[in-house]
């Protein structure tokens, strides 16, 4: 008979709320999972990204808002699954609380970590894609690849190089230049 493997403990709300403030965590089905500091290049490609995106809202005077991690996006109470996507688009205003998203935000970015690559490629993707994030994309700067999953209508899932420009599906006119923004960042 196989020896029992030690269940790892859960986390409620409140203890989630208690951790100090530079512990940076997110619980998925209410296990908590440390987060890895970010390099110096996935800050770059997030403020980078971030500039376009709130400057195209801002011009087209839309109703949604662009957030950065660290913010809390609560997915589910029970169980509880609390994510801080890179960055995100919320056009709901009664999803936002003063501390967190409560539901689904639009769109999401993730920016790959060299250390968890299957964390933002599996197990972001299952729960975006359950939890009705319209459109995520997963920015991959080692492999210079940025791959579109648009989980609304007809299914996508297609990878882009850095040398290309990209639809933002939610949007019927945001496209996104990488190739600006490689150069930009020289990688």
């Amino acid at each position: 008979m196989p020896a029992l493997q030690p269940q790892p403990e859960t986390i409620t709300l409140k203890q989630y709320e208690a951790l100090p403030e530079e512990k940076r965590v997110e619980v998925f089905d209410g296990i908590a999972y440390d987060m890895a500091s970010p390099s110096q290049i996935h800050q770059s490609i997030s403020m980078q990204l971030s500039t376009v995106i709130n400057n195209y809202l801002l011009r087209r005077k839309r109703t949604c808002s662009i957030f950065s991690a660290p913010f809390d996006v609560k997915l589910s109470d029970k169980p509880l699954t609390i994510v801080q996507p890179d960055i995100m688009i919320i056009c709901d205003k009664n999803k936002l609380d003063g501390k967190r998203c409560n539901g689904a935000p639009d769109f999401i970015i993730e920016i790959v970590s060299p250390g968890n690559p299957s964390d933002d490629y599996i197990r972001k993707t299952f729960y975006y894609k359950n939890y009705s994030v319209r459109e995520y994309w997963i920015v991959d700067p080692k492999r210079r690849i940025v791959t579109v999953n648009y989980f609304e209508g007809d299914l996508l899932n297609i990878q882009y190089s850095f040398e290309s420009t990209i639809k933002v599906n939610i949007y019927d006119d945001l496209y996104i230049n990488f190739s600006d923004i490689a150069d930009l960042l020289n990688i």
